[in-house]
């Protein structure tokens, strides 16, 4: 829970760390999951951003208008109601997003995801004397953060290791019974993690190979390995899809899945980051 009603030169540090840093932050909201969101004003027309918790939802990302439990509803919901356009930074992509706000019994299910995950925002809820708003973040354009190809490989790669660490902790923390915001945790996790090893099969890969043949047993070994770390991630989902799954044995298959992971991540950078630092952005 990271959504706070925190004072403008607070929220500005946080935005400048996070810049400079990828996406990591420390302090306060170190290890949780953080993105910037920039609205446009109601009444100014100018460009409004904020540090926001968000919570993973497939494609979608959401986040929670409770301004730390205060009567009224911040001022970039009113600037999103506004104008529903948004722009948001992860640490890897600059995000155009459409915002819309939920309601009716998808609000309340999503709301009830987030509280059983942190009861911090049901402590809000029951202080704010309001019904706290809840809204999805839908990206429809991106761009990269880094416009080297190595950087922006190593930013990407440095966000995908934050995700598991977040969900190992989480497992750790859970009780006997996987919680339904954890179990959309790892299912957006495989899902972004299946489309980024797809991306570099079709582009990534090839292009490397053709401008540099020597690479072609370098590129055999990270293709095998994507096709090892694909099934893991199927035995992940298939226990996720599955009879209510244990929390140690959810624990088991993500270490499983992060210790294959780090090291094939460590060796592709090795490998792959001076030659595509090379390429012209």
């Amino acid at each position: 829970m990271t959504e706070t009603s925190a004072p403008v030169d607070f929220n500005q540090a946080v935005i400048d760390e996070f810049r400079a840093n990828r996406g990591r932050v420390g302090g306060m909201f170190e290890g949780a999951r953080l993105l910037l969101l920039t609205t446009t004003g109601a009444r100014s027309g100018r460009p409004h951003t904020v540090p926001l918790g968000y919570l993973p939802d497939g494609d979608r990302s959401i986040v929670i208008a409770s301004a730390g439990g205060s009567p009224r509803h911040p001022a970039w919901f009113h600037n999103l109601r506004a104008n529903p356009r948004v722009t948001v930074e992860n640490g890897v992509f600059v995000l155009e997003a459409d915002a819309v706000v939920l309601e009716g019994e998808e609000r309340d299910a999503v709301f009830a995801r987030a509280v059983e995950s942190d009861p911090g925002w049901g402590e809000y809820q029951a202080k704010a004397g309001r019904t706290i708003p809840v809204v999805a973040l839908t990206p429809v354009t991106a761009a990269p953060v880094e416009t080297r190809l190595g950087e922006g490989l190593v930013a990407l790669h440095d966000s995908l290791r934050r995700e598991l660490a977040l969900i190992r902790a989480e497992v750790g923390a859970a009780g006997p019974r996987l919680g339904a915001q954890l179990r959309i945790n790892c299912l957006t996790m495989c899902q972004s993690l299946g489309f980024h090893h797809t991306m570099e099969d079709n582009g990534m890969f090839p292009a490397v190979a053709k401008a540099h043949p020597e690479t072609a047993e370098t590129i055999a070994r990270l293709s095998a390995e994507h096709k090892a770390i694909e099934r893991l991630l199927e035995r992940l989902q298939d226990l996720l899809g599955g009879a209510e799954p244990t929390t140690g044995a959810l624990a088991e298959e993500v270490d499983r899945l992060i210790t294959e992971l780090e090291a094939h991540l460590d060796y592709e950078e090795e490998q792959l980051v001076p030659i595509l630092n090379s390429f012209a952005p």
